[in-house]
């Protein structure tokens, strides 16, 4: 008969040894050639392609229904297309970089080398299960680190896909895969990585952080937050609307760069909700059975959602559904139309916590000052959106307003650029990951000093009253 909490035990006990048997692998190989990473990128692309229908379905099941096209955009394509990119610049990343030894180290070599961490742990959110385990660890493999991967709690048949898609290309000493719930996810973050690297939200990556910092361990923490859209006085409103409502409907609001509120002139405030109103009925026909539209994960969120709702309306919000004004969502139905809420307050929950989901507070202000203001006095968003074709506002808005990444006259679609960095500041994150940037993370950074025969060390050792040392001392001075 098992005993209560055995299985969890077991976990802790098998991930350990899988831990410690990774440690092994590096200390016996710690720099692995680059024709190993190549390979094993390619042989990843091969397997997550093949897979992608059962991905697609996986994901699927665990939400009651995703959307295939979301999945297929927002997961499989871009972990694609990284690889592509991350295999066609590797070995150039690799390779030492000189630098500029000065005067003072006349006679020496100076280089750069990027040496492998180690073993990098990586925590795996619920909301793109399949694009935030496969991303970083692209980034780790490239740079020749093993990795342990725990997958979420709340998406058990993609994890099973994913299971069997690493155990394809990996062998448990390069690349393993952890289950289990809050316990497990404990313990995992109480091992001795060489670097963690975590999603999810800012809450529990203080914890990881905490956890991390017991081992030293250097920690990535993508986060969320509230990300605001700017409206200016002046856009084409119809144009501001169809450029960030695929952001906020895109797997049904979950996400952590989803525009969180909007930030719209007092005048504009009704139309833009009929603008609202009107892309998303044409994007969204049929509703109720419309193919191409994700469900809230689970009762869990659902509820969560629910609750919010009715806070804001408890305390004096206004709603205005994207389809039918009259219809209330609630946590039983888990496939809901964005809703829009006007006359919010601080002390709302929906203006507290980051929503996750289709729900829409729209902010009103009378001088675009205001709306400055109103974000800088906030904890810095993951990600800042304006909708704005004014050159002035577009320049004020980057150089005064800080955030993770932002998007002039689009939402979302930064974080698929493959050669920039993507990643948070202040509550919604530190560190980065994409492109070189990601490289680098699971990178150590390691300056290599050589001397060959012409030794100039003497100008600068004992003794110092050496008339020509003195000489020295004054022209660096000078």
């Amino acid at each position: 008969m098992t005993e209560p909490g055995s299985q969890w035990l077991e976990t802790v006990k098998e991930m350990r040894e899988t831990f410690d048997a990774q440690k092994e692998q590096v200390s016996q190989c710690p720099f692995l050639e680059y024709s190993h990473r190549r390979d094993a990128l390619l042989r990843l692309r091969q397997a997550i392609k093949q897979k992608s229908p059962a991905l697609q379905q996986a994901l699927s099941d665990d939400y009651g229904y995703r959307a295939p096209v979301d999945t297929e955009i927002a997961d499989i394509l871009p972990l694609l297309h990284q690889i592509d990119y991350t295999r066609r610049r590797l070995k150039r990343w690799m390779k030492p970089q000189k630098r500029r030894t000065g005067i003072t180290l006349l006679g020496t070599q100076l280089v750069v080398h990027q040496q492998p961490k180690g073993v990098v742990g990586i925590i795996v959110p619920w909301n793109f299960p399949i694009m935030l385990a496969v991303s970083p660890l692209i980034c780790a493999v490239a740079a020749g680190n093993r990795v342990m991967l725990k997958l979420s709690e709340f998406t058990p048949n993609t994890n099973r896909v994913l299971r069997a898609l690493i155990a394809e290309v990996f062998s448990p000493n390069e690349v393993a895969v952890v289950e289990g719930e809050v316990e497990v996810s404990r313990r995992f973050t109480e091992l001795e990585f060489d670097h963690l690297f975590f999603t999810g939200s800012t809450q529990v990556g203080r914890q990881v952080m905490l956890a991390a910092a017991d081992n030293l361990t250097p920690v990535t923490l993508e986060l969320g937050g509230k990300s605001p859209v700017i409206i200016d006085d002046q856009v084409d409103m119809d144009v501001a609307v169809s450029r960030l409502i695929y952001g906020k409907c895109l797997n049904a609001g979950q996400i952590c760069v989803a525009p969180d509120y909007v930030l719209c002139p007092e005048h504009r405030q009704e139309a833009f909700i009929h603008a609202y109103q009107r892309a998303f009925r044409a994007l969204y026909p049929d509703f109720e059975t419309n193919p191409d539209y994700s469900q809230i994960i689970n009762q869990t969120q659902a509820t969560r959602l629910e609750e919010t709702l009715k806070d804001a309306l408890d305390k004096g919000a206004r709603r205005w559904c994207a389809l039918d004004q009259q219809t209330v969502p609630t946590a039983e139905n888990q496939r809901w139309p964005t809703q829009l809420l006007t006359h919010v307050t601080d002390d709302m929950r929906v203006m507290q916590e980051e929503i996750f989901g289709p729900l829409l507070p729209i902010v009103t202000y009378q001088d675009f000052s205001e709306a400055l203001s109103y974000i800088q006095a906030r904890p810095r968003p993951l990600a800042l959106y304006l909708m704005s074709n004014d050159a002035e506002i577009r320049t004020q808005v980057t150089t005064q307003l800080h955030a993770g990444g932002m998007g002039i006259n689009e939402t979302l679609f930064h974080v698929a650029a493959e050669d920039a960095p993507f990643g948070g500041i202040g509550d919604s994150g530190m560190g980065h990951y994409h492109g070189i940037e990601g490289f680098y993370t699971f990178s150590h950074s390691k300056t290599v000093l050589t001397r060959d025969k012409w030794d100039t060390s003497f100008l600068v050792k004992p003794p110092y009253n050496r008339w020509y040392k003195r000489l020295m001392r004054w022209w660096l001075m000078r």
